[in-house]
């Protein structure tokens, strides 16, 4: 498991489609496999599901992202899940890693 948790600045729905593009365009394997959003008052709530074929794990690995705001704050928080192939511990996990690493440049940008 791989995990970037941050609170960003800028245009909720902005950020969203730039963090999606980033997903998207940063592996040609890459899908989204689901999605939700929410809003309530002034918070809003984005809830993604990607999916992507790690050649080192020779497995998929899963990118579960959530962003939300509320009271003008934003936060998001990205976890990456499934690319060991180890049965009792986690031995490898750079597919993962790697699978996290195509929205760093561009959660970046929207850093506090």
């Amino acid at each position: 498991m791989a995990k970037l948790e941050c609170e960003l600045t800028g245009n909720f729905h902005a950020i969203l489609r730039d963090v999606e593009d980033a997903v998207l365009n940063g592996s040609s394997t890459a899908t989204c496999e689901d999605a939700a959003e929410f809003q309530t008052g002034n918070a809003y709530c984005a809830v993604r599901v990607y999916e992507r074929y790690s050649a080192l794990g020779g497995n998929r690995v899963s990118l579960n992202l959530t962003l939300l705001e509320a009271d003008g704050r934003i936060w998001l928080c990205a976890v990456t899940s499934g690319g060991s192939q180890a049965m009792f511990f986690k031995l490898n996990t750079f597919g993962e890693e790697a699978f996290l690493s195509t929205i760093e440049d561009t959660v970046r940008q929207y850093m506090k």
